[in-house]
């Protein structure tokens, strides 16, 4: 395997995880940790018009391609790479942040780690 091909693979699956942990971040981490990560990749998104991490593993955005159309691809689906593109720019990033204040402010829940 050669160096460009594993620090592409390591990007691929660094990308993965900071996704994961985006999706549980509103469980784990205070929402006031939580929130300026959001904002973070909405600023990305509406700074650069991209994915800063997608370029690391070579990930294309062409045609509305994201990390996430991609993972979809990969396991077989054909999502509409619009919409999703879309959800993933506008919506999902706001969206954690407010299940992440409504969890632990209005239903009182602590996070697990800080």
């Amino acid at each position: 395997m050669s160096t460009e091909t594993l620090k592409s693979e390591f990007f691929f699956w660094l990308h993965l995880f900071i996704t994961v942990l985006a999706w549980v971040a509103p469980f784990l981490f205070s929402w006031q940790w939580s929130l300026p990560a959001y904002a973070a990749v909405m600023l990305q998104f509406a700074v650069f018009g991209r994915c800063l991490m997608n370029k690391e593993h070579q990930l294309a955005e062409e045609d509305h391609a994201t990390f996430y159309s991609h993972l979809f691809e990969k396991m077989g689906f054909q999502p509409n790479r619009r919409r999703l593109k879309f959800y993933v720019r506008k919506v999902c990033y706001p969206v954690l942040a407010a299940v992440a204040i409504l969890w632990q402010e209005a239903l009182g829940m602590t996070p697990l780690l800080f």
